[in-house]
């Protein structure tokens, strides 16, 4: 579905032995694992997918159960996208035919609505959930504004979209494909503010919430930090291994560092001005995971010192962030 090359690559790379410090805090969220889950910016809440029990909100200051939400009640749950507005207002949820759009005050559903000529794979929405980006298998990306009923058809990729991140207020997306490009556009106008290239399939991006950073990753070994304002490359990653993916990533609120995830349990911080890794840890398996292992699906900062991740065990955890002396 959404990973088809990272379950490969956790199957190879998911017995990986790291130097990984134990979680401060666990949490169960779902018994027998999750199939997809996210993070709001702030750490307040998660919306954690399983095929059994349908997408459940969690309000994380409480570990409280908030809503529990289906695309359909007679069938498998089977969402295996979710995004959550910067200002917590929203959350759009995603199988490969329908999408949908709930409100984390009252638990209500705002809308759902249908592909026919391609399937989902990446979403994000707007503040407010004004605003609806929806990356397709065709190559295309919709840019919805619910208010007006505008839709505009980004058409800039020529192969499928792997990953896709919009601004808080809606007006700007990246995006990134099989094309080996991704791009940072104008949902007002559809026209490329930049064009990132890579040797291979671009596989994620994201935006900084602050409107400082964008950050793109391929298939391979290359992962970058860019200024959104010059469109200067600010670092890459460095790598201790080859073929790094990520299937999570967000940057620090005071932006100075950024948070991954992989498929192989991983997670890591990084400096975003020299692209050095500066921590480790590995997320926690299901005890029946054979092999034993776990995709990260989610990362966001608790404060300074803390980390938050989802995983496919269907745990959430915090992880301590050691600060160096000087």
């Amino acid at each position: 579905m959404k990973y088809p090359a990272f379950f490969l690559l956790l199957l190879l790379g998911g017995c990986e032995k790291l130097s990984s410090p134990l979680p401060a805090q666990q949490f169960t969220h779902v018994a027998k694992g999750s199939y997809a889950a996210a993070l709001s910016d702030d750490a307040r809440f998660a919306a954690v997918s399983s095929v059994q029990d349908g997408v459940a909100l969690w309000d994380l200051q409480t570990n409280a159960l908030k809503y529990q939400w289906r695309h359909q009640d007679a069938a498998d749950n089977l969402v295996f996208s979710l995004a959550i507005s910067h200002d917590n207002s929203h959350v759009l949820t995603a199988d490969q035919h329908t999408y949908a759009l709930w409100n984390t005050e009252n638990g209500k559903n705002i809308g759902y609505w249908q592909l026919d000529e391609a399937t989902v794979r990446d979403i994000a929405v707007s503040d407010n959930g004004a605003h609806l980006l929806i990356g397709k298998s065709n190559g295309g990306v919709q840019h919805i504004t619910l208010a007006s009923g505008r839709r505009l058809e980004f058409l800039g990729h020529t192969e499928r979209i792997n990953s896709v991140a919009m601004s808080p207020n809606g007006r700007y997306a990246l995006t990134g494909g099989n094309d080996y490009k991704a791009y940072l556009w104008d949902t007002q106008s559809a026209q490329i503010i930049y064009s990132f290239s890579h040797p291979s399939r671009v596989t994620k991006v994201a935006l900084d919430p602050q409107g400082r950073y964008a950050f793109t990753a391929d298939s391979q070994d290359l992962a970058q930090i860019w200024d959104i304002k010059t469109g200067n490359l600010i670092s890459k990653l460095q790598f201790s291994a080859r073929q790094q993916v990520f299937s999570a990533v967000t940057f620090s609120p005071d932006g100075k560092t950024l948070a991954t995830g992989a498929p192989t349990r991983k997670l890591a911080l990084w400096d975003v001005q020299t692209g050095t890794e500066l921590q480790r840890w590995q997320v926690s398996v299901r005890p029946d995971s054979r092999p034993p292992s776990a995709v990260v699906h989610a990362v966001a900062f608790l404060g300074d010192n803390q980390l938050i991740s989802e995983s496919s065990s269907g745990i959430a955890e915090v992880w301590d962030i050691k600060h160096d002396d000087k």
